[in-house]
């Protein structure tokens, strides 16, 4: 083969890898808005039968449009009405039980088994939530057609319940962000509402604290804590500039986006009780005050939201998994010996550090709750805050993930 044959073909070869490389962040946006396509539309078909009149006007409270992030549509009354709450719990829970069984069993649940057991939970929930949702619908039916007209829009919304878990898990395999983007247009969708149906001296407060709570939870992600760490392999002048970063806010947005469903799981129990019970006062008074528009609702979403920042920063960073690697590689942390020493200093940090982020993320989830409890901003207000906190949460996750893909596509091959 003649050298300039030789060239050729490494050119060749060169452009068209730098070719499909730089079409991955491409790929995965296209493949995203398709995504986000399919599930706009399916936001906006309505269920069978319904009453469309209904739900032309609504009045939406501060409890209403914060669960809206994990549900589907505003009025929850289309295809789409259940949102990601189904397998958002139904994952929750598998991994829970995983958890729990591997202290008793050192035996792995195969990927397949665990994508079977996620499916069967997230079909459960689907059913009990819409069973306890269609009661609440109205449609254009007589008495007579009521019951058939429910079991066709419980298994609408079932359905529609699956292909969101269905869209979210191509989302991740092949576009951007997972079912955040499901969240993101929730999200986008309701401060949009607000936006619009207030005028802006009625804004300026909620703006306010809106662009206090946005530059605070910038912060919080994108500060980072740098542990010292010793790289056996490293022998140059880079050996002592190694480190482990670890967030102020270790879990990020994942237990914003939990907490809602933990909450409205109880809920759901409550209001299937109330219809076989509707007299009974001890649920009654559940029933009433386990809303974020009252003190009790609060606090149990904000010892939701403790618990939850807590237990998925220690799940996410797990100090033991880290201090084992450390032991097989030799690496360690300055100044501490592997192995026990180095797992009691990590969880300490990352408990410091969830607790912190807890604490700001409560105190900005609490804010504007309290000020609509207490008749110091409008129901529907109060939530814009909120909304423009998680906004910017996602979008710093959004945009470092797109951020990797652009610099992956900007690698030259080296032949």
């Amino acid at each position: 083969m003649a050298a300039t044959d030789f060239v050729f073909i490494i050119k060749t070869r060169r452009a068209v890898v730098q070719e499909s490389k730089e079409s991955i962040l491409k790929y995965k946006l296209a493949y995203s808005g398709i995504i986000l396509f399919v599930y706009v539309i399916g936001k906006n078909i309505p269920l069978y039968a319904l009453d469309i009149s209904a739900y032309r006007e609504a009045y939406f409270n501060v409890e209403e449009l914060l669960l809206q992030s994990i549900g589907g549509d505003a009025y929850r009354s289309s295809v789409f009405a259940l949102g990601i709450f189904p397998s958002m719990i139904s994952g929750f829970l598998v991994q829970i039980f995983m958890a729990v069984r591997g202290l008793f069993t050192k035996s792995v649940i195969s990927p397949g088994k665990s994508r079977r057991m996620t499916v069967a939970v997230t079909l459960a929930i689907a059913l009990f939530q819409a069973f306890t949702r269609v009661r609440e619908i109205k449609f254009i039916a007589s008495a007579q057609e009521i019951p058939i007209v429910q079991a066709i829009a419980a298994a609408e919304m079932v359905t529609g319940a699956v292909l969101i878990m269905w869209l979210s898990d191509r989302n991740s395999r092949y576009g951007v962000s997972g079912r955040m983007v499901f969240i993101t247009v929730n999200i986008l969708e309701r401060i949009m509402g607000v936006l619009y149906k207030n005028k802006l001296q009625d804004l300026a407060v909620p703006l306010m604290i809106s662009a206090v709570m946005m530059l605070i939870m910038m912060i919080m992600e994108n500060t980072e804590k740098r542990i010292s760490v010793q790289r056996i392999s490293i022998h140059n002048i880079y050996a002592d500039k190694n480190y482990m970063a670890i967030k102020l806010n270790p879990a990020g947005m994942m237990p914003m986006m939990f907490t809602a469903a933990v909450f409205m799981l109880p809920k759901l129990i409550i209001s299937l009780l109330i219809s076989y019970y509707p007299h009974h006062q001890g649920i009654l008074w559940w029933q009433e005050n386990l809303s974020l528009t009252k003190p009790f609702g609060i606090f149990i979403y904000i010892v939701c939201e403790y618990l939850l920042t807590i237990l998925f920063a220690m799940f996410m960073l797990s100090p033991k998994d880290i201090s084992e690697r450390f032991l097989k590689s030799g690496d360690s942390i300055v100044d501490l010996h592997a192995g026990r020493d180095t797992r009691r200093y990590l969880r300490g940090v990352v408990w410091r550090l969830s607790l912190v982020g807890a604490t700001v993320m409560g105190a900005c989830i609490v804010t504007p709750m309290l000020l609509q409890a207490y008749g110091g901003m409008s129901s529907t207000l109060a939530a814009l805050p909120t909304s423009m906190m998680m906004l910017i949460g996602f979008s710093c996750n959004m945009y470092r993930e797109c951020v990797t893909y652009w610099n992956y596509d900007s690698c030259r091959p080296l032949f």
